[in-house]
């Protein structure tokens, strides 16, 4: 399989469009976007029932106490952990590329609606729901794709990892609310084939400055 995106090309930046926040030179980030990029895909297996397609950010920091702090940056030896912004599932097998903006475009406070999604797709969780869980005006049930917001102080890049899977069943065998990990832990043995593509952002102004 073989998976590109005219949002952006592999290994490159991330357009605004297509991320949760942009750099602002007052607050340090505005909200922007966070339209879901375009995907398109090739050379599945004939013996292809459904896709999954989930985006992952493996460079989230493992410890929180610097994060968005004046005056310092969060080390770029830190310790690092997945932080998931979409999961898409039981997609049609006769599908080959998702358009821009076709499952997200534009924030929603609390979180869009799931996980029943376009052309009888599902949309798990993403991220999000856990990391806005104490905010009062933005926690919820964050459904479906909510794009780059990696914190204005990190001192590396983060990396987002978008991966389709060709499955071998037409939809998983799960009901109800689900996340990632569910989705993960269910394509098991059922992966036919996948593609990834990755593409880049940051909202650290030192970093920004130097590009």
């Amino acid at each position: 399989m073989q998976l590109t995106s005219e949002s952006f090309n592999d290994q490159g930046t991330i357009p605004e469009r297509n991320a949760f926040a942009k750099p602002d030179g007052q607050n340090h980030v505005m909200l922007a976007g966070n339209a879901n990029p375009h995907l398109a895909w090739t050379d599945a297996p004939a013996a292809t029932q459904s896709f999954v397609v989930i985006c992952v950010d493996p460079d989230a920091p493992s410890k929180p106490d610097d994060v968005n702090q004046e005056d310092r940056e969060v080390p770029a030896d830190l310790p690092r952990t997945d932080f998931h912004h979409w999961v898409l599932v039981d997609i049609p097998p006769n599908t080959v590329e998702i358009p821009e903006g076709a499952y997200s475009n534009g924030i929603t406070p609390r979180g869009k609606a799931g996980p029943l999604a376009l052309d009888g797709t599902r949309q798990g969780v993403n991220d999000y729901t856990s990391w806005f869980a104490a905010d009062r005006d933005m926690n919820g049930d964050y459904f479906g794709y909510d794009g780059p917001c990696p914190p204005w102080n990190d001192a590396i890049p983060h990396r987002y990892i978008f991966t389709v899977y060709a499955l071998d069943i037409s939809e998983l065998p799960f009901e109800g609310k689900f996340n990632a990990h569910d989705a993960i832990q269910a394509i098991q043995g059922h992966v036919l084939a996948q593609a990834s593509i990755m593409g880049t952002y940051t909202l650290n102004q030192r970093l920004l400055q130097k590009s």
